[in-house]
């Protein structure tokens, strides 16, 4: 589903069978990630940005030549694709300082349970 305001959301999965994230980007997110993937792939045209667990700070965003086994992809209508690490979902936002991004998990009341 693509949304529009604030909040877009789209998913689409990596491989057969694989379990389809569940990702929202703020209308920021949407313009920093589209803005960093463009930039990488003038360089190597097959870089997507992957979001990854990180035991330190929850999540981080890499670069990656694309999806690993288990992996889903998130296409957004901005023209750029979120490769996402099993598991994850939530919200993707940015903060101060220096524009990070962060993935803000989802809150199961508002969801309905959902994850």
């Amino acid at each position: 589903m693509i949304g529009s305001g604030s909040l877009a959301r789209t998913a689409a999965t990596a491989e057969a069978g694989s379990i389809v994230p569940m990702i929202r980007c703020t209308t920021r997110a949407v313009d920093l990630l589209a803005r960093a993937e463009k930039s990488a792939r003038r360089f190597d045209p097959e870089a997507r940005i992957r979001l990854v667990p990180d035991a330190s700070r929850g999540v981080r965003f890499e670069l990656a030549d694309g999806p690993q086994p288990g992996d889903g992809l998130v296409e957004h209508e901005a023209g750029f694709t979120l490769v996402v690490a099993a598991g994850l979902s939530g919200t993707v936002d940015v903060v101060e300082p220096h524009d990070t991004l962060v993935l803000v998990p989802e809150d199961p009341e508002t969801t309905g349970g959902a994850r």
